[in-house]
């Protein structure tokens, strides 16, 4: 299987970077439970620069961060310090406060109320509580840009500081809910969710390249941004989320190789252990990744900001649901992705899927923007398809 797989997805990562809307440069990895059995890179590290992208190269991980604080919060239900279904504002005073956004008065001034129910732990890990994101709502859209609402990507808490869209646990809407988890991490423990990420996670499954503080080691490796053009091609950006970050930003933050993510995914595989280290207990790992939003469905993501998002979804016409750390699709997937599985991406065209039934994950890294871009997207769902094909799928 190995060598048939490597000929498939080597094809898949050369056309992608020589397509006529090419990838500037992609890795991708494939692992079962013991180890990874693909690896791969194609094209440049950046389009103005000769290096070419390699396997060990540092991605701004973007929202796969969103997976490890989720982890470090099912580590603290463990240990009996983080209750899922109490008020968050137990451990954050400032989620007790939050207010629900109706619409703009005819000043443009936000109408605002109080919310009919409490914020929990388990609606941030679900995406329930009610944030949103400026580039996937049209409302912190107007916010961000009539009110001065600062962007995520600034890592200050000003940033964090928006009303909510809906009562908490009425809908799902994907938004800054995991940098609230990660500031209930925070005050839980008492460290910064940098140093909870070393010594819960990254220490047991031997991590060393992620970081929420890039230093010139890891700079140095750093896969470039670029911006896709209307006309196709691609133009280079000197993009570096703020470092050090005022907020260590558990939804978007993290920096990391490809490699270190695969050792993340191998964990979800083995029941919560590590290479080092067990990082969840079995039940644990059991239990986060069943169904927790019921009947409530995922929906699509509007791109309300073109430079950042086009109008995205997973497996359109495809039921999904979500669990604490991951999008399950409900049914299998086009690509041969078993019901059940896990996955989800960040915003500048990475993509990764968790399939425990099998036993395999994989991972596709490209640094693009906007989000939603048809070459990268088409070239990781081919890239899964590889896979499955593979198993005779």
């Amino acid at each position: 299987m190995t060598e048939a797989l490597r000929a498939s997805v080597d094809a898949i990562l050369n056309r992608s970077v020589t397509a006529e809307a090419p990838v500037p440069g992609v890795v991708a990895m494939v692992t079962d439970r013991e180890g990874n059995i693909y690896e791969g890179a194609a094209g440049k590290r950046r389009i103005d620069q000769d290096t070419a992208i390699t396997t060990d190269d540092v991605f701004a991980l973007f929202s796969t961060t969103k997976a490890f604080t989720a982890t470090a919060a099912l580590q603290l239900v463990e240990q009996n310090r983080l209750d899922l279904d109490a008020p968050a504002g137990k451990y954050v005073p400032e989620l007790g406060s939050v207010q629900v956004i109706e619409g703009f008065d005819d000043s443009g001034e936000p109408v605002l109320r109080e919310p009919r129910r409490d914020i929990t732990t388990r609606m941030l890990l679900t995406h329930t509580a009610g944030f949103g994101y400026d580039f996937f709502n049209e409302k912190y859209r107007r916010l961000a840009e009539e009110k001065g609402q600062p962007s995520v990507i600034t890592a200050t808490k000003q940033a964090l500081d928006t009303p909510l869209l809906f009562d908490p646990g009425d809908r799902w809407e994907y938004g800054s809910n995991l940098d609230w988890c990660g500031r209930v991490i925070e005050a839980i423990t008492g460290d910064r969710l940098g140093d909870v990420f070393s010594a819960g996670i990254f220490e047991p499954l031997g991590i060393e390249s992620m970081t929420f503080e890039l230093d010139d080691t890891r700079r140095a490796d750093l896969a470039g941004m670029h911006a896709r053009n209307s006309d196709g091609s691609l133009s280079a950006m000197d993009f570096e989320l703020p470092s050090p970050p005022e907020v260590h930003m558990g939804g978007h933050g993290l920096y990391g190789t490809v490699g270190d993510y695969m050792r993340f995914i191998r964990m979800w595989l083995n029941d919560g252990k590590g290479g080092h280290g067990q990082v969840l207990r079995p039940e644990t790992v059991r239990m986060a990744v069943q169904n927790h939003l019921g009947e409530l469905p995922v929906t699509p993501l509007p791109g309300v900001i073109p430079s950042l998002s086009n109008d995205a979804e997973f497996f359109p016409g495809i039921s999904k649901s979500w669990s604490l750390p991951f999008m399950i699709n409900n049914e299998q997937a086009p690509t041969g992705r078993p019901a059940g599985a896990l996955g989800w991406a960040g915003l500048a065209n990475l993509f990764y899927w968790i399939d425990r039934q099998s036993g395999y994950g994989g991972f596709w890294a490209t640094q693009i923007l906007p989000f939603g871009d048809p070459t990268s997207f088409g070239g990781y769902l081919e890239f899964e398809s590889a896979l499955y094909a593979s198993l005779g799928r």
